[in-house]
């Protein structure tokens, strides 16, 4: 059965900017174990569900900013802390992280929680996971909104700012998850603020699906992953429903993204895909409130049928 680690909670208290109230899923794993996950769950029951998912080394912490102005908006917004990260429990093996397995996770958690007619919301591995998961439900998703992010599939280059960042990844002899995320912004982040994203990890002992999600990104042909990232694609290029760009004007890692996903997908035809000025790779820390508001314009401007 697999082992895991659990954060303690008083790592989580008096978060700057950060009141929310947890919620958590138990979900089975297919060792025949559960896992405790994590997730918010904020605004008006009866509202658009917008699914905010966060990517790597980051967790719902990401989305401080943004939730506040898409409850304004009369916005229900779910925010999971994917497995590894968080306040979700944290498997203790490097080899308990594959890619497929989170993608399994996540989609038990569309089950439990039992949520249809969903606005994706992606960045980085939430993109990874979240576009794989819009792909295989598609009934359960309205409209999508993808944010420095990817699906790779393996067949083209990955680029040279991945492959640093990767080698990096591996190398580095203590994981620095604040300083990951600060030196990825285009703003100075507090140190009580990067404190924020250290606290889900005690001691590198917590760490080990940090330092595993670089290495399952796809980047050959022949990757565990790429058949079934390939599949999603085939999903993709006939998605009809709005599908809206929305990266960032300093992110060597994605560059480019937005303009293969307006190519290939159908949904982004019309749309007002935006370029959010003055944003890292984690643009929901430089730019959060403005990339809600647009969120919440996209859902208003394309309303259920």
């Amino acid at each position: 059965m697999m082992e895991y680690l659990r954060t303690p909670d008083e790592r989580f208290e008096a978060l700057p900017g950060f009141p929310y109230q947890a919620n958590y899923l138990n979900i089975d794993d297919c060792d025949g174990g559960q896992l405790r996950v994590h997730y918010l769950d904020e605004g008006p029951r009866d509202g658009d569900i917008v699914l905010l998912m966060h990517g790597e080394p980051s967790w719902c912490y990401l989305y401080r900013k943004m939730i506040p102005v898409l409850v304004d908006a009369g916005l229900r917004v779910i925010a999971p802390d994917l497995p590894g990260f968080g306040r979700s429990d944290k498997p203790s093996k490097r080899s308990d992280y594959t890619y497929q397995r989170h993608v399994n996770w996540m989609q038990s958690a569309l089950d439990q929680l039992d949520i249809n007619h969903i606005t994706l919301v992606c960045q980085d591995w939430g993109g990874l996971i979240g576009l794989r998961l819009l792909a295989e439900n598609p009934d359960r998703f309205v409209r999508a909104v993808a944010a420095n992010t990817m699906l790779p599939t393996g067949d083209h280059d990955p680029g040279q700012a991945f492959l640093d960042w990767r080698k990096f990844s591996q190398e580095v002899p203590e994981f620095p998850v604040g300083g990951i995320i600060s030196g990825a912004t285009t703003t100075d982040l507090s140190p009580e603020v990067v404190a924020a994203y250290d606290a889900p990890f005690p001691d590198e002992s917590y760490k080990e699906g940090a330092r595993q999600f670089p290495t399952l990104v796809p980047i050959t042909p022949d990757d565990p992953a790429s058949e079934a990232n390939r599949a999603a694609w085939g999903v993709l290029t006939q998605w009809n429903k709005p599908f809206l760009t929305a990266f960032s004007d300093s992110d060597p890692i994605t560059k480019g993204g937005d303009a293969v996903m307006q190519k290939l997908i159908p949904g982004c035809q019309g749309q007002e895909h935006t370029t959010i000025v003055n944003g890292g790779h984690f643009l929901q820390e430089d730019q959060g409130e403005k990339l809600a508001e647009v969120v919440a314009a996209f859902v208003a401007a394309n309303p259920l049928a």
